[in-house]
């Protein structure tokens, strides 16, 4: 007769799941052996809070929920930062935890904890197994609820004595296709009828707009009307960086170049905004008009009220917009002529003789190409990243501009790696993020991921020092000491290369990636550049925003 963990299994292999993160414990044990039995990969991570950040990403990436497995206790609650990564940055992802027996115990009260509450506020659903005869169709809801928009994580919490429960053979629930509803003609006509009148129409793509299932058909409608657009920081790539209709990305809220065609629009066409993302711009009333196209209804906000919504499956939706306003808009490309002025001014001194952000952006790009994976960190380095790396196709810059949690950044890359082994995957992290996660250099080492991790290295929480001297505070507590990184990746195996000089990171990069295997490249950076382009030069060359 089969246990509850044979059927849990089961269930997930009838879902697809072909690999699972984490770090097992006791109360797992009957749930390892049937996966040593299945053709599930189990991946043994270092830390539970990287195995969230990799089966979320997996779920980002892909479109179908990363799973990630831990003990309870302790093990459990280090998987909470992954599960609000995954939930403000709608990721589909099931994590599995264990738990003593529910209907006896011999260890009292020992290492318990009310994980499905404690996940509950970081979860769309957060249950307890009960029954292992429940097991088919509670991991079929968790799947389908994990993945339907918005997406995001599910926990699921197994007991040991349910996993080894017998019980009859109960049949798997057949995963079946869900059709997303079309946005409604009447709000199609108004969005349109908006648009065709518009004098300096500009469209926006956030964060939603790079769900796999809808990206060729948002590069369509950019195409087919003409309209120029921007990006949020996690709506890159979404339409090919190489179109002459791309703006620049909004890495910052207001007073960037950007901001020249966003402030003097006079309709936006937001398409997949979340606001779990800093604000790409700030509504006011002296502002434009805003059309919301979206998988759901605008989430209201003081800096966000659009005036009109077109709600459905964006990509279908949008191809039904783009067939009433095509040939129709008279004014579409009206702010283009501001496009050579923004992007020339990003990408000034990007190849000046110093160890800058906008010098690192720029041979980072040299040798990445179209289809190669950057998965960021959170640090000073994301901000020049997402105004001055420019991305030809969707999933290419994965970075966090929704809970924003430093050590993201190498399990992301992990999990871009397994994907795509064929591709250039490379990891950039501040040395303060790196080194958070940093114990995940042996998995990917035991993996034989290939794979470039390129360090920032300032010896200090760079981001926070800054904001600190721009408030005029002392600088204070945001120093740190390093070890040797080079020494530090050869110790897990990997190989690890200084950058010298800055004539050196190209070349440096290029044979990281032809040499194959784990590669930690170290590169110092010269942040003087924040004080004088994101706030002296910024404040000086444009206006303040519109009065809210």
């Amino acid at each position: 007769m089969p246990k509850g963990s044979d059927l849990l299994v089961a269930a997930l292999e009838n879902e697809g799941v072909d690999r699972i993160f984490g770090i097992p414990g006791e109360e797992n044990l009957d749930v390892v052996e049937s996966i040593r039995k299945s053709s599930i990969q189990l991946i043994l991570t270092r830390h539970e809070q990287a195995a969230a950040f990799m089966a979320a990403t997996h779920g980002r990436l892909t479109g179908k929920p990363g799973v990630c497995i831990t003990t309870l206790g302790p093990g459990a609650l280090n998987l909470t930062t992954g599960a609000a990564y995954a939930l403000l940055g709608a990721m589909p992802m099931i994590m599995i935890t264990g738990q003593k027996g529910i209907r006896s115990s011999r260890q009292a009260r020992f290492q318990i904890v009310d994980i499905v509450a404690a996940m509950k506020p970081l979860t769309k659903l957060s249950r307890q197994i009960i029954s292992a005869k429940t097991i088919p169709a509670v991991v079929r809801e968790a799947f389908r609820i994990a993945e339907e928009e918005r997406p995001g994580p599910v926990h699921l919490e197994l007991p040991e004595d349910i996993a080894a429960e017998e019980c009859d053979d109960v049949a798997l629930i057949p995963p079946h296709p869900v059709e997303l509803p079309l946005a409604s003609p009447l709000a199609l006509d108004r969005a349109a009828e908006m648009i065709t009148k518009a004098q300096r129409p500009l469209a926006m793509l956030g964060a939603a707009a790079s769900r796999p299932r809808s990206t060729s058909d948002l590069a369509q409608f950019v195409i087919r009307t003409g309209i120029p657009y921007f990006t949020t920081q996690m709506g890159k790539g979404t339409v090919p960086g190489g179109t002459e209709l791309y703006m620049g990305t909004a890495a910052l809220s207001e007073r960037d170049y950007v901001h020249e065609a966003i402030e003097q629009a006079d309709l936006i066409i937001t398409i997949g905004h979340d606001t779990i993302e800093k604000p790409p711009f700030i509504m006011g009333n002296k502002g434009p008009k805003v059309i919301h196209v979206g998988y759901q209804p605008a989430n209201v906000e003081q800096v966000y009220f659009p005036q009109t919504e077109v709600v459905g499956d964006i990509g279908a939706s949008l191809r039904l917009l783009a067939d009433r306003i095509e040939g129709k808009i008279p004014n579409a490309q009206a702010l283009l002529p501001l496009r050579e002025g923004i992007l020339s001014r990003i990408a000034t001194r990007a190849t000046e003789d110093r160890f800058t952000p906008q010098r690192l952006v720029h041979d980072v790009r040299a040798v990445m190409p179209a289809d190669g994976i950057l998965a960021l960190d959170n640090g000073m380095y994301k901000i020049w990243f997402a105004r001055n790396y420019r991305t030809r196709v969707a999933n290419t810059l994965l970075l966090d501009n929704a809970l924003a949690t430093m050590g993201a950044g190498l399990p992301s890359a992990m999990t871009a790696a397994m994907l795509y082994p064929a591709r250039r995957v490379m990891a950039i992290s501040g040395d303060g993020g790196f080194m958070m996660n940093s114990q995940e250099l042996e998995t990917a080492v035991r993996l034989k991921l290939n794979l470039v991790v390129l360090i920032i290295e300032d010896n200090a929480f760079g981001m926070i020092r800054w904001k600190q001297a721009v408030d005029q505070f002392p600088d204070f507590g945001m120093t740190f000491g390093n070890p040797d990184f080079v020494r530090y990746a050869e110790a897990y195996g990997a190989k690890g290369t200084r950058v010298g000089a800055v004539s050196e990171i190209q070349s440096t990069l290029e044979q990281a990636f032809a040499g194959g295997g784990v590669h930690l490249v170290v590169v110092p950076i010269d942040y003087s550049e924040n004080e004088r382009v994101l706030v002296e030069e910024l404040r000086h060359r444009l206006p303040a925003p519109p009065e809210a």
